[in-house]
């Protein structure tokens, strides 16, 4: 099938630090799309977390499984995602309660999330103490830097050879990678300190069965075109936002991955894709969950209905952070992120603004040409929208009804 008979595809892109409504995006598309619909999560990791409530009340955070699972949507996770063992069981029996039984398939070049990489991302974190940088605690980074390693290095090809192998790999990552690299990161003192943890025989058995348990929920595939026929629909579901970019971020308060179109443009490439929309997703404002810069920050949340039920304190990240949305910010970050596509991919760019509900007639501010504006909502999603796209309308979200978001969503077309 030529590029140009291939089914629809988009891209859910996050346009600050996260926690910009990703979930609930896709979750809208998913829903116009059908249930033939597979959703690519195509960068990050577990420390996703990506809410969607559904009409009927049932609420979730996705962490691997993608969110157009309750509209019945299959998930793809590509090389360029890493797979959390912990995590993942703990999302499939979650899923389970809610009635929903996720379907699958993954790239066998997918990287693999080991206990050892959350422990030391969350011992080094802990010791930071004021010098933070913002970390998850799951592990994400770590997993990437481990795997550069190719003596260290986990792969979800591992876990369909041989038992004994996947064993030794992960003794030799606890025994010798933990120590060595705690050293590198200035903290040696770490390892003696946790080492009865860290040497855990039972935590090693345990390590090793949780990712071997794996392959009874996801298939793996050799290639993306293996799991993603010409004629299904896709959604590129995104994790984090631009503004934490690990080349275009502002380091080192940045993820170890690249959040914009950079892998949708891999992976469509594997899948012989031409063009597809790019909705590239923001609240009314602006949130960061973790430290690092946060221009035009605010103390207090920005409307006295703000209600967030997923972004609670914790031990890694803090409290959320509120800060005014730059209009200038937004459009040159969304215009950088665009260029990547230039000559690859065309690529039609689409914005939605997420969050709206919580001001309902009480005027919104802004930041544009350097100077704060206020006025209604509606007024800031246009003024936002005429930034990423000569004046399209957004996809506007006033609630968590997927129905809601649809109504509004008229001019994306599939």
């Amino acid at each position: 099938m030529s590029t140009a008979e291939r089914a629809p595809a988009f891209a859910v892109i996050g346009a600050g630090y996260g926690d910009e409504g990703k979930g609930v995006v896709t979750d809208a598309l998913a829903d116009r799309l059908g249930a033939g619909t597979v959703v690519i999560r195509h960068n990050g990791g577990a420390q996703a977390g990506h809410t969607v409530t559904t009409p009927d009340g049932r609420r979730h955070v996705f962490h691997h499984v993608g969110s157009g699972s309750f509209a019945g949507a299959s998930t793809f996770l590509s090389r360029h995602f890493a797979s959390n063992p912990i995590v993942l069981a703990g999302e499939i029996a979650a899923l389970a309660q809610l009635g929903v039984a996720p379907r699958i398939r993954a790239d066998e070049r997918g990287l693999l999330t080991t206990p050892w990489d959350m422990m030391i991302n969350q011992f080094v974190e802990e010791a930071r103490g004021g010098g933070r940088h913002g970390s998850c605690g799951l592990g994400f980074g770590e997993t990437i830097e481990r795997n550069l390693n190719p003596a260290f290095a986990t792969d979800l090809a591992m876990l369909r050879g041989d038992l004994g192998r996947l064993r030794d790999r992960f003794d030799r990552i606890r025994r010798q990678w933990v120590p060595a690299r705690l050293t590198r990161l200035g903290h040696p003192g770490l390892y003696l300190r946790h080492r009865d943890l860290i040497l855990s025989e039972e935590g090693l058995e345990r390590a090793v069965a949780l990712a071997v348990g794996m392959l009874a929920h996801v298939d793996l595939a050799g290639r993306p075109s293996e799991a993603v026929a010409a004629d299904t629909p896709v959604i590129f579901e995104g994790a984090q936002g631009l503004m934490l970019d690990q080349d275009r971020g502002a380091f080192p308060h940045v993820t170890r991955s690249n959040t914009g179109l950079a892998n949708v443009l891999d992976v469509a490439g594997e899948l012989g894709f031409g063009r597809l929309q790019a909705v590239y997703a923001t609240r009314a404002y602006v949130t960061r969950h973790g430290a690092g810069p946060l221009a035009h920050e605010q103390v207090a949340p920005p409307s006295p209905l703000f209600a967030d039920a997923t972004n609670r304190p914790n031990p890694w990240q803090g409290q959320l952070r509120f800060g005014r949305l730059d209009l200038d910010v937004l459009g040159g970050a969304i215009r950088a992120d665009l260029s990547d596509a230039e000559g690859r991919l065309q690529v039609e760019p689409r914005l939605a603004m997420t969050c709206l509900d919580q001001f309902e007639g009480r005027p919104v501010s802004w930041m544009s040409g350097g100077c704060t504006v206020q006025g209604p909502a509606e007024r800031l999603a246009e003024a936002a929208a005429a930034m990423v796209s000569d004046g399209n309308l957004p996809l506007s979200s006033y609630g968590p009804s997927r129905t809601t978001l649809c109504n509004l969503a008229a001019e994306v077309k599939a």
